[in-house]
Parts: structure tokens; sequence; C-alpha cells
């Protein structure tokens, strides 16, 4: 019997094919969107929802910013800190100083693997608090303050 007779059950199969590509891949970090099983096991959005619940409660995946999903490796520390709190972090990482140009958007977006909306946010959120200036196109943010301890909890 195909899947596409018989649904019941379809959801924990295509979970175990999921769980399998996990396994063999250690690199892996996020997971098939839900279009891409559904063209892939050739099954409703619902179906494909429902996988990512099957993982999700094995501990396996968990939901990520934007409506993706993204592997949980266990021993592998992840920081769930937002954004601007991460990005926070680049001026010291960086060592960077006042009146440095600060890593472009795109730099950002490639270090913590996050969208280029994700990352404007949350740059605006830094200029907010006065640490960055404002990024225009062909001018780089630069640093205007180095954040103490309490602003980058704050931000």
């Amino acid at each position: 019997m195909s899947q596409q007779a018989s649904p019941r059950g379809t959801y924990l199969k295509i979970a175990d094919v999921v769980r399998a590509q996990i396994d063999d891949d250690d690199e892996m970090t996020e997971l098939p969107s839900a279009a891409d099983l559904m063209r892939d096991h050739g099954v409703s959005r619902g179906v494909a929802l429902r996988v990512f619940g099957v993982l999700q409660k094995e501990g396996v995946a968990e939901p990520a910013p934007g409506g993706r999903w993204r592997v949980v490796q266990h021993g592998r520390p992840v920081d769930r800190r937002p954004l601007a709190e991460r990005i926070a972090d680049v001026f010291t990482d960086d060592r960077l100083e006042v009146g440095a140009a600060f890593p472009s958007a795109s730099e950002l977006c490639a270090r913590f693997d996050v969208s280029r909306p994700t990352v404007s946010k949350a740059l605006d959120k830094l200029q907010a608090v006065g640490l960055l200036s404002e990024g225009r196109q062909g001018k780089p943010r630069t640093v205007l303050a180095l954040p103490s301890r309490e602003e980058s909890a704050k931000s």
C-alpha cells in the first residue's frame, strides 16, 4: 500500500527518514522545510507539521525563528540569547574600539546563520541604545560606544 493510500502513520515513517538523515550527518543544523517534506514525500502540510511535532517530542528538533526547525545536537551548547545580545558580543570578540567599522550585515548573517531582516532588526536595537552609528548603503556602521555588561543584557 502506498503512503498516499493510507496516511495513518505516514508522518511517523517520514520522521524516521528525517531522524536517519540527522544521525547520518553530524553537521546537519536545520531540518528540511515543510514544503520540502511535502514535495519529497507527497504529503499535506498537516502531515509535514506532525513530523516536526514527533521530532520535537523526541528531543531531536526544536522550532527556530521564521517557521524553521533546527536540529538539537546533544552535547553542543546552543546560545539562545536574543540576536542583539549575541551581536553585542562582537564588540569584545573582534576587539573593536570606538570609531572602528562594525562588521557588515552580510558578514553577520553568515556568522550567526540568520536572515538579513533579522540582523537588521538587531542592529537597529544596538543603534537605538547608542552603540552603533546608522548604517546606509555603501557606508558601514561604526562603533559609537562600547557596551557595558548591563547594556548588553538590555539590548
